[in-house]
């Protein structure tokens, strides 16, 4: 496993920087940094190219989501290689604004994050295009109160969320404001992850909002009722997590960066078709002991076959950001089908 720390420096503020308004002076940091860097992966590309060595590419992953699990899969059975690229991968534990300032800064050639985490950063001016859509269904909303039976029922209730920028967070605020129901009328209360449970047991909250694998394995060790996913009706075929890449890769390698796509679209497909040998691939890389059997459940219960790309893709892009509108997220202003045709540019060539 890499180490994060030699890897962002700037690593400590990141939550803050993305969480709230993005500076002007951060943005200019991130571009300078941005250049810096690009440079040297442009030597190093045509370094490759005149010897035909594999090209060098690093992702930026996190092994406690099980999201990122066919990196593993395209890492254990070639998919990377198959295109001629050596993967280093860039492991961090923190949460996915971590990824995205790597890649807006030159340190990480491409990650997976969540699109509704990624898209204000985006609009703010970081330079990170999204490639591919690569699954939907790790969102779950849960409760253990028996008067609690779908999202209409959380007015005046309390939530517990890991931030107020939380991905999840935004996403069931959404469901709530498209059900009439004003967001701030429910109580998003934050707590670590590991620590929803006992907050929902003590009282302190009656409803719980996150990501698996956490969400998952707490409804199975407590029994509680899942209210909702971000499975549930017309989001059944949308994205929740994407594949972004250093848009200086996409604007001046396009055959790599096709390539890096076509690569983790195959370990996607390749994942749904196979979640136990996946989650057995997948299991080494979670620090907590949770069996592969467990994982594969979980990964079933995800759409890995979901690889949306070029138009498709744009089309969840525009819909998300009109989406982030409504709970006032996204600029009023910002048209959502010139953000999506920007920010989600055609990259399989």
């Amino acid at each position: 496993m890499t180490q994060p720390d030699r890897t962002l420096a700037s690593a400590s503020s990141t939550r803050r920087l993305l969480a709230t308004q993005v500076s002007r002076r951060g943005l200019l940091r991130a571009a300078s940094i941005a250049g810096l860097v690009a440079p040297l992966g442009l030597l190093g590309a045509r370094v490759a190219a005149q010897t035909g060595a594999a090209r060098p590419i690093k992702i930026a992953w996190s092994p406690t989501a099980v999201c990122h699990s066919p990196v593993s899969v395209a890492l254990e059975r070639g998919y990377f290689t198959q295109q001629g690229l050596a993967v280093e991968n860039l492991s961090f534990g923190g949460s996915t604004d971590q990824l995205l300032e790597a890649i807006a800064t030159g340190h990480a050639d491409g990650g997976i994050g969540m699109a509704l985490r990624w898209l204000k950063p985006l609009e703010q001016g970081f330079d990170v295009k999204l490639a591919v859509g690569t699954h939907g269904g790790c969102m779950r909303l849960l409760t253990a109160d028996a008067n609690i039976k779908s999202i209409q029922d959380l007015r005046g209730k309390s939530v517990a969320v890991t931030d107020q920028a939380s991905p999840v967070k935004n996403f069931f605020a959404i469901q709530a404001a498209n059900l009439g129901i004003d967001p701030d009328e429910i109580n998003w209360r934050q707590y670590p992850q590991d620590l929803f449970g006992e907050a929902l047991r003590k009282g302190e909250v009656q409803a719980l909002a996150g990501d698996d694998p956490h969400l998952y394995l707490i409804r199975e060790r407590d029994k509680l009722t899942q209210i909702a996913t971000n499975l549930d009706g017309d989001n059944a075929d949308r994205t929740c997590c994407v594949l972004g890449l250093r848009g200086a890769l996409v604007r001046n390698e396009p055959d790599v960066a096709a390539k890096l796509v076509r690569a983790v679209v195959a370990a996607q497909k390749w994942t749904a078709e196979n979640p136990d040998e996946s989650a057995r691939i997948f299991a080494p890389h979670v620090p907590a002991k949770v069996s592969a059997d467990v994982l594969s459940a979980m990964l079933r219960s995800h759409t890995h076959g979901h690889a949306s790309t070029g138009a498709q893709l744009r089309s969840e892009v525009a819909r998300f950001t009109t989406d982030l509108k409504t709970i006032k997220v996204i600029k009023p202003t910002t048209d959502a089908v010139k953000f999506a045709n920007v920010v989600a540019p055609d990259v399989l060539i």
